[in-house]
């Protein structure tokens, strides 16, 4: 059986656990060894804004490329940002190997106006969410996704399904040219 090493840039198993639930699905035939290593992201704890949000996972995958050596390379950063029609939470997710980089964008998920107000004030959506819920670290279990859903999507699930579309010029290199431009 082929094995194939995927190294995540966290420690959180919310993040791992969707890292190795997508190569499970697009390798099935391969031992899938998902490992989580701290890796820097070298934007605040919580990222306001898309660029600062992609800018995070790009640095956490550059980090550990430069110091292992895996076949996948993924990082998942949650940021979130005010738009015209409201503030929403949102993560991007960058997957990468010896050959390629590809980056992918979650949904939105809706956020309240007192919520987004704490997060420009410096603090963690998590811990805001903890505050709001009476949770305990939901960042490492739904998240706010979780909360704000009644548990019908979760943070998870969210990554979950950046990742598996980010797969996609993995999937089809002939039709993804590296560093593809419009």
């Amino acid at each position: 059986m082929n094995k194939l090493r995927i190294l995540v840039g966290s420690k959180n198993p919310v993040k791992i656990n969707a890292a190795k639930e997508i190569f499970t699905r697009y390798f099935p035939d391969s031992e899938i060894q998902c490992e989580g290593v701290d890796a820097p992201s070298l934007v605040p704890a919580q990222p306001l804004g898309e660029t600062e949000t992609r800018l995070g996972a790009q640095n956490r995958v550059t980090y550990l490329q430069q110091q292992f050596d895996a076949d996948y390379y993924c990082a998942m950063e949650g940021g979130a940002a005010h738009f015209e029609y409201g503030a929403a939470t949102f993560a991007y997710v960058v997957i990468a190997n010896a050959h390629r980089t590809s980056v992918g964008r979650s949904c939105n998920l809706p956020l309240p106006v007192q919520v987004y107000q704490q997060l420009e004030q410096g603090k963690e959506l998590g811990h805001v969410m903890d505050e709001l819920f009476n949770t305990n670290n939901i960042k490492q279990q739904g998240g706010a996704i979780g909360l704000l859903t009644n548990h019908l999507a979760t943070r998870e699930s969210s990554y979950t399904q950046a990742l598996l579309l980010a797969m996609a010029p993995f999937n089809y290199p002939e039709l993804y040219k590296v560093n593809d431009e419009l």
